[in-house]
C-alpha cells in the first residue's frame, strides 16, 4: 500500500509539471528550427549584404535591452503566466513578419518584434517555473528539491527541443530553396504561437502575491540589495564561461590546434546530448551534497580546469587530440549541468516575495551581458595569441568561484539539501 501511494504521488507530480514542460519543448523546437537559418534567411530574401544585415540585427537587438525592466514589473503585478504567453505570441508574430521581409525597413520591424518577444519570454519564464516549483513544494513538503529539478528538467527539454529543431532545419537546408526557408520560418512561428496557446489554456494559474505597498519593492528594492547585485555580477562571469564553448571550440580546434574540420560538430553534439539527458540526475546528486552556492563554486572550478586543459591541448600529438578533447568537453559539460539549475534556483530563492519577477528579469542581464561580450572578447584575445582566451576566461572562472564562496554568507539561507529516499523522477 505504501509503495502504491508513493507511485501515485510521483505520477501526480509529473502531471502537474507536464503542461509547462510541454510548452517549453514546443517553444524550444521553434527556436531550433530558426537557429540554422539566422542571418542566412535575410541573405536569401533581400538584396542586402552580410555586413549590413549583421549591423541592422545587432542594433535592433541592442534596442530591446531595456525590455526586462518593464517585464519584471508586469510579472510582479499580474503574475508571470500571461507574460510568458505574450512573449511567445510576440515571437510567433515576429516570425510571421519574417515572411514579409524584402528590405532594411521590414527586416528591422520583424527582428524588433521577435527580439522583444524573446526578451519578454526569457525575463518571465524563470519566474513562472519558480512559482510552480514552490507550489509543488507547498502541496508536498517532501519535494524539497523541487525548484532545482524543475529548472534541470526544463533545461533538458530546451536542449532536446532546440537540438531536434536544429537537426531538422539543417537537413532541410540541404535543398537550398526559398520555399524551404519560408517553410522553416513558418514552422517556427507556428511553434511559438502553439506554445503561447498551451500556456494560456493548460498551465494552471497560481495564486499571485502582488508587491507590498508598505515597503520598497521592485527596482527600488533591487538597487538597495547589494548581495543580489553581487550575485548578478558573479553569475555574469559564469554566464560568460557558459557561452564560450560553442563560440570558441570550432575556431580553436581548426585554427588553434590544426585539428580535423569534422571534430567540432560531434563534440558540440555530445555536449548537447549530455545536457538533454543527464542534467536532472546530476542535479539530484549535487543538491544532496552541497548548497547551491557551493555547487556554483565547483562549477567555476571545473570551468577553470576546462580552460587549463584546453590550453594544454597545444602540447599534444595529433593522434590523441580528439580523444583528449572529448574529455575536455566533458569537463565543461559537467560544469554547465551543475551551474544551470543551481544558478536559477539560487536567484529565485534570493528574490524577496512580491518582487521575484523584477529580480529574475534583472538577473537575465547577466546572460545578456555575457552574450554581448563573449564574441568580441574571444576574437580580440584569440587574434593576440591562441592561448590568451583560455588564460583570461580561466582566471575569470576561478574568480567567480571565489566570489561565490564569499557571497554565500550574505545571501538568504536556503533549505538544507534533501536526503530523502525519493526516486529521481519524483523531483
Amino acid at each position: 500500500m505504501a509503495r502504491a501511494a508513493e507511485d501515485e504521488d510521483i505520477e501526480r507530480r509529473r502531471r502537474r509539471r507536464w503542461p509547462l514542460l510541454t510548452a517549453v519543448a514546443i517553444d524550444s523546437l521553434g527556436t531550433g528550427l530558426y537557429l540554422p537559418l539566422s542571418l542566412l534567411y535575410f541573405l536569401k530574401v533581400t538584396d542586402l549584404d552580410l555586413a549590413t544585415i549583421g549591423l541592422l540585427v545587432s542594433v535592433t537587438t541592442a534596442l530591446t535591452l531595456p525590455v526586462p525592466i518593464v517585464v519584471g514589473r508586469l510579472a510582479d503585478r499580474f503574475g508571470p503566466r500571461l507574460v510568458v504567453a505574450g512573449g511567445q505570441a510576440l515571437q510567433g508574430l515576429g516570425f510571421l513578419l519574417y515572411l514579409t521581409v524584402s528590405g532594411a525597413g521590414s527586416l528591422v520591424v520583424a527582428v524588433l518584434v521577435t527580439t522583444v518577444g524573446l526578451r519578454v519570454y526569457w525575463s518571465s519564464i524563470f519566474t513562472l517555473i519558480a512559482d510552480h516549483a514552490d507550489h509543488a513544494h507547498q502541496v508536498d513538503a517532501e519535494a524539497a528539491e523541487a525548484k532545482d529539478h524543475w529548472y534541470a528538467r526544463t533545461g533538458m527539454i530546451r536542449e532536446a527541443g532546440a537540438g531536434g529543431g536544429a537537426l531538422l532545419a539543417g537537413a532541410m537546408l540541404a535543398f537550398d530553396s526559398t520555399r524551404v526557408y519560408d517553410g522553416l520560418i513558418l514552422g517556427s512561428a507556428l511553434a511559438f504561437l502553439a506554445a503561447a496557446l498551451m500556456v494560456v489554456l493548460t498551465v494552471p494559474a497560481l495564486p499571485h502575491q502582488p508587491p507590498p505597498a508598505d515597503r520598497p519593492s521592485g527596482h527600488r528594492a533591487l538597487l538597495r540589495d547589494r548581495p543580489y547585485l553581487a550575485l548578478i555580477g558573479t553569475c555574469t562571469i559564469f554566464a560568460l564561461c557558459s557561452t564560450f564553448l560553442a563560440l570558441s571550440l570550432p575556431v580553436y580546434v581548426v585554427q588553434g590546434l590544426s585539428g580535423p574540420d569534422w571534430a567540432p560538430g560531434p563534440l558540440l553534439a555530445m555536449n548537447t546530448l549530455l545536457l538533454a539527458t543527464c542534467t536532472a540526475a546530476l542535479t539530484r546528486f549535487v543538491r544532496r551534497r552541497w548548497t547551491r552556492a557551493r555547487a556554483l563554486t565547483w562549477a567555476g572550478a571545473l570551468w577553470a580546469l576546462w580552460c587549463l586543459a584546453s590550453a594544454v591541448a597545444v602540447l599534444l600529438p595529433a593522434q590523441v587530440l580528439v580523444p583528449y578533447l572529448v574529455a575536455v568537453v566533458l569537463c565543461y559539460t559537467v560544469a554547465e549541468m551543475i551551474s544551470g539549475p543551481a544558478t536559477n534556483a539560487l536567484a529565485a530563492d534570493a528574490a524577496p516575495a512580491g518582487s521575484r519577477g523584477t529580480y529574475l528579469a534583472s538577473f537575465q542581464y547577466s546572460f545578456a551581458i555575457a552574450n554581448i561580450l563573449a564574441p568580441g572578447l574571444f576574437g580580440l584575445l584569440f587574434n593576440q595569441n591562441r592561448l590568451l582566451p583560455w588564460l583570461v576566461v580561466g582566471l575569470l572562472a576561478a574568480l567567480g568561484a571565489v566570489l561565490m564562496l564569499r557571497l554565500e554568507r550574505r545571501l538568504p539561507q536556503e533549505r538544507p539539501p534533501a536526503r530523502s529516499g525519493l526516486p529521481e523522477s519524483a523531483g
